[in-house]
């Protein structure tokens, strides 16, 4: 990471302790429990390779792609891959910030304490996130000793022990079965990424132009990550008390008007790529879950209330709120598409990204067919 003056814009290791140490310990737990649990989401997630490819035919028999590994983690685990996965994303964003710095108001300030403010902050936000989150197929971090990826530097796909256990209790549902449709989800989103090869270099594309555009200079983005994590601790606005700005999440914030329209292309993949992973677990889970529609029920109404006020308020400042849009409105897409062209007329969708589907056609799979079907047949 490039630094002036020795200092780094982001305290990348302070980040990682701060969220270590901040993070919710876990559901109480035997070490035999424990061991159990990692070696049957470890058999899951193998089961759930084969399922996953029967059901989508997104790889053609006889062809391999690309072998990623599964590692079940913990918490902590989760923060140090998430850590690596942004710093290798933001290395390009935070180099132009660090230039500006350099010779910008308040300069020696940042150069001083920038760092390990914002390491602290962000640390505080991935204690938050590193709780809630039961699976990620991490594209783009490189692999390290303690976490490998693919042969290429990127990709292996995550499964949080400790946050499935907790969910399971929480919903009260049977153990083995949320296990396997978690790792239905999951294993979808490695099908996604090893089963079509432009798409980590196509999506990596998308998000650097999105951050080359961003023109905020550092001041703002610490006054940004302060105030989300001030929500953390409750230093937020009264109750009753409203703005502009509570709707507004971190992306939109820093937004710039010449990032909308990549903006626009990263959400309708995001929903693609997530209603495609929610659609395939529904679809396998009748077969190989036995309690799949006791799973869904109760697990899509905890997505809908959220774990109380500030809750529901760190959720819409990091754009979860968005995420959730997106499960909902990617899996219509592909359930209307799969109904109309059937599953391989909707693989067409991995052709090319061309073939990816806009915004507006996430809301209207009709206009999809209509351009990427009825187009090639004229």
């Amino acid at each position: 990471m490039t630094s002036i003056g020795g200092a780094q814009m982001v305290d990348w290791n302070l980040a990682v302790a701060t969220a270590t140490r901040l993070v919710r310990p876990g559901p109480d737990i035997s070490r035999e429990e424990a061991r159990a649990v990692v070696a049957e989401l470890r058999r899951h997630a193998s089961a759930s390779e084969e399922h996953v490819r029967l059901f989508t035919r997104m790889i053609p028999e006889g062809t391999e792609p690309e072998d990623t590994p599964v590692l079940v983690v913990d918490r902590a685990g989760w923060i140090k891959a998430n850590v690596a996965g942004f710093r290798e994303l933001l290395r390009p964003l935070l180099a132009k910030m660090e230039s500006r710095r350099s010779g910008g108001p308040g300069g020696a300030v940042l150069g001083a304490v920038g760092g390990k403010v914002t390491g602290v902050e962000l640390g505080m936000l991935l204690s938050f996130l590193a709780s809630r989150v039961l699976g990620q197929y991490e594209t783009f971090a490189p692999a390290t000793r303690d976490l490998p990826a693919s042969a290429d530097g990127g990709g292996r796909l995550l499964l949080v022990a400790p946050n499935i256990v907790h969910v399971e209790r929480e919903l009260d549902v049977d153990p083995h079965d949320f296990r396997l449709w978690v790792a239905l989800h999951e294993e979808t989103h490695r099908t996604q990424f090893t089963g079509v090869p432009w798409l980590r270099d196509h999506l990596q594309g998308e998000i650097q132009t999105f951050l080359d555009e961003t023109d905020v200079d550092p001041m703002t983005f610490l006054e940004r990550l302060r105030e989300a994590a001030q929500s953390l601790s409750g230093a937020g606005r009264p109750e009753g008390e409203q703005g502009e700005s509570d709707s507004r999440s971190l992306v939109d914030i820093v937004q710039t008007p010449a990032q909308r329209e990549v903006l626009g292309r990263l959400t309708a993949v995001m929903s693609l790529l997530e209603g495609h992973a929610d659609f395939v677990m529904d679809g396998v889970g009748p077969e190989v879950v036995g309690s799949v529609s006791e799973i869904r029920e109760k697990f899509q109404q905890r997505r809908a209330q959220g774990a109380g006020r500030l809750d529901q308020a760190l959720r819409k400042l990091l754009g979860l709120d968005a995420k959730l849009r997106q499960y909902k409105d990617g899996e219509k897409f592909v359930r209307s598409v799969v109904e109309e062209v059937g599953m391989d007329g909707f693989n067409r969708v991995w052709t090319s990204p061309n073939t990816l589907p806009t915004k507006a056609e996430i809301a209207e799979p009709a206009d999809w067919v209509a351009r990427v079907h009825r187009k090639a047949e004229s």
